[in-house]
């Protein structure tokens, strides 16, 4: 198990490396730039729009950029803006010594960026994936084991639907409903906010915490409960069938503990691979859903940065998010290895 886990990480270091170089040449290359703004705005200078490049270092070439990125330019005392002396964003650590450098619209550092808004994020995508869970797994167990009951049609029917519907329709759906629609009979106000995290002219309160969170929640909700309950509804009616469990009734061992502990856990094994390729949007947010709701998060930042062309957030938002990928799918492949014991990594 140890050598196999130390022979994965080294194959996702080289993973995350080529994927460092794939992301920021096309991060660079596309159209545009963090300086496409200014070069249409009568009141910027084309002299003060080449300082400017030549501070943030976009004047270098692209290869050049991609080092000082990784490594950093402390090494080769790049003087960027032409002072001899270097600058705030021309002295830089390099992503391999933790520095993601500054970001191009707010200056500010880019982990601190980041770091602010990692909290909303996971805040909202684990309370999301644990809803989801909540409602999949008994929905799947049951579909399977009533299958072709009016239950299992009606659970097959809204899954369907649940991978249907795009979440930024329903979350307006949802917004119409409970904002515009529905009142408050204590305060003839809407019934539930339409966005942010929370009130701002009122002081810290729980139920107004989670008020704020119903509808993201269930906008984001939705999508993987119906994913969910469906996959789990396909790989149960797989398990029941097997002999194994035919023989455990015989034996007399009660229903429901040949299907939760039997079947169940059996049925797991392709669940987690879902499970582990989820693990990522927590960290890095639903792109839709933040922004529908106004919700201060990774999701939110990744689209404002794509929109400015802001390529330190960009290039640390999609790094994060590869390298949680890679992650979470070493820790598939070893919880396989605990449910079932016939799985063996060396």
């Amino acid at each position: 198990m140890g050598l196999y886990i130390a022979r994965r990480l080294l194959q996702a270091l080289g993973l995350v490396f080529l994927l460092s170089i794939l992301f920021f040449a096309l991060v660079n290359l596309a159209p545009g730039g963090p300086l496409a703004g200014y070069g249409q705005s009568r009141h910027v200078l084309p002299e003060k729009a080449r300082i400017l490049k030549r501070q943030l270092g976009l004047d270098q070439p692209l290869p050049l950029q991609y080092v000082i990125w990784l490594a950093g330019n402390d090494w080769m005392r790049l003087d960027t803006d032409g002072d001899g002396v270097l600058d705030s964003y021309g002295a830089r650590r390099g992503v391999l010594r933790g520095d993601f450098g500054f970001s191009f619209s707010t200056r500010a550092p880019v982990m601190q960026e980041i770091s602010q808004r990692i909290p909303n994020t996971v805040y909202l995508m684990l309370t999301t994936l644990l809803v989801a869970v909540l409602i999949a797994i008994p929905t799947g167990i049951l579909s399977a084991v009533k299958q072709y009951s009016f239950f299992d049609i009606l659970a097959t029917t809204f899954s369907f639907a649940g991978q249907a519907v795009p979440e930024f329709w329903l979350g307006l759906i949802l917004i119409i409903i409970f904002y515009a629609w529905l009142k408050n009979p204590f305060t003839g106000g809407p019934l539930l906010p339409a966005g942010g995290m929370a009130s701002l002219d009122t002081a810290f309160s729980l139920p107004d915490r989670a008020a704020h969170l119903v509808l993201p929640v269930l906008t984001g909700a939705l999508g993987w409960t119906a994913w969910y309950s469906r996959f789990l509804r396909s790989s149960m009616l797989d398990v029941i069938q097997q002999d194994y469990l035919r023989t455990a009734r015989a034996k007399g061992l009660k229903e429901h503990m040949v299907v939760f502990k039997h079947a169940f856990r059996n049925a797991l094994l392709p669940l987690v691979t879902l499970f582990a390729l989820d693990i990522p949007y927590i960290f890095s947010g639903a792109v839709f859903v933040e922004m529908l709701f106004s919700w201060p998060g990774m999701g939110r930042l990744y689209y404002q940065a794509a929109l400015q062309r802001d390529y330190p957030v960009l290039m640390a938002i999609l790094m994060i998010g590869a390298a949680f990928m890679i992650l979470s799918n070493l820790l598939a492949d070893i919880l396989y290895a605990f449910l079932d014991p016939r799985i063996r990594l060396e």
